[in-house]
């Protein structure tokens, strides 16, 4: 193994690094947001809004995201967006929004799902409980059945963002320069095969290694709190 290219290359990786928490962060906030909101759609009793969504649902669960990837940066049109240069990368916000919007839809998809379970696992008695203290039912599923539904969810939600920061890689089929993409730009400029792409997945390893045991004490304390 020669890693004698990381010196010089190392910038690429740091600033890929940061390129990737940054897509991962972004997506995991809207395709949050997202996933609840299509949830509480499909819990309410408009027939319309309920296939759309899940229709919605249908199509990005049952196809590739490196199709849908393709298919947003074909259609989407960012031609007046710019280009900031990032350290040693460049970052075309013509590609990065189509990327950004994409992965939030196929993730809130996902969501939405996980969102769903959690709430039907929640005893209809606490919704109907809160209904007979004079609740109002948005109040009622805000203060009473989400807190309880987080608690039921919160493992396949850490696991849906420790995918999501491993998808984002994804983005350099359309030309992203997030970490995978500095690791292969590393390779172009080295003519080194292996020894860059092993460092951009240990950065991935660490990523996700991080983010899981932030998860699993997130999980300690919240179970902790439900106990007193």
């Amino acid at each position: 193994m020669n890693f004698s290219f990381l010196p010089t290359y190392w910038s690429y990786f740091n600033y890929g690094v940061v390129v990737t928490v940054m897509i991962s962060a972004c997506v995991v906030f809207f395709g949050t947001i997202l996933g609840v909101l299509v949830a509480l759609i499909k819990r309410s009793n408009i027939k319309v809004l309920d296939w759309i969504v899940s229709f919605y649902v249908w199509v990005f669960r049952g196809t590739p995201m490196v199709v849908q990837i393709m298919i947003a940066f074909a259609w989407m049109h960012f031609n007046n967006a710019p280009t900031i240069g990032f350290g040693v990368l460049d970052l075309d916000f013509s590609r990065l929004l189509p990327g950004i919007i994409i992965i939030s839809l196929n993730s809130g998809a996902y969501i939405s799902e996980i969102v769903r379970a959690g709430i039907e696992a929640v005893p209809k008695g606490q919704l109907e409980a809160a209904y007979s203290l004079g609740i109002r039912p948005v109040n009622a599923m805000r203060y009473v059945i989400l807190p309880q539904a987080l608690k039921n969810i919160l493992p396949a939600l850490g696991n849906e963002f420790i995918t999501i920061i491993k998808d984002s890689s994804l983005l350099q089929t359309i030309g992203v320069m997030e970490l995978w993409n500095g690791a292969q730009s590393v390779v172009t400029a080295t003519y080194t095969t292996v020894e860059p792409l092993l460092f951009a997945a240990f950065y991935y390893l660490m990523l996700t290694t991080v983010l899981s045991f932030a998860l699993k004490s997130l999980e300690k304390r919240m179970a902790q709190g439900g106990k007193h």
